[in-house]
């Protein structure tokens, strides 16, 4: 059997412009924080694409499950107030 030899994996988020959503732009190998910055830094902003970058453990992410559909998602559907259309948004609001 051969041993797994990668650096841990980090998911990678990219804030385009100050104050906006940070997106998920990938993810890179980094044995430590600092040196998933850096590498996040050099493959997904070379070109002067982000204001902030996040970098986050993958094993520290917790996701729901195809099984967990009905239970998540599904209970919101008679409660209209959780959809956007409900609500008059104010006029210049950004974001919401």
């Amino acid at each position: 059997m051969s041993k797994d030899t990668q650096l841990d994996l980090w998911e990678v988020f990219i804030q385009a412009k100050v104050g906006g959503n940070h997106v998920h732009a990938g993810s890179v190998h980094a044995s430590d924080g600092k040196m998933a910055l850096q590498n996040a830094r050099d493959i997904y902003t070379r070109r002067n694409e982000g204001s902030s970058i996040w970098v986050v453990p993958s094993d520290c992410i917790v996701a729901s499950t195809l099984s967990d559909t009905e239970m998540f998602f599904d209970p919101s559907a008679d409660k209209i107030y959780r959809h956007p259309t409900f609500y008059v948004l104010p006029e210049g609001a950004k974001q919401i």
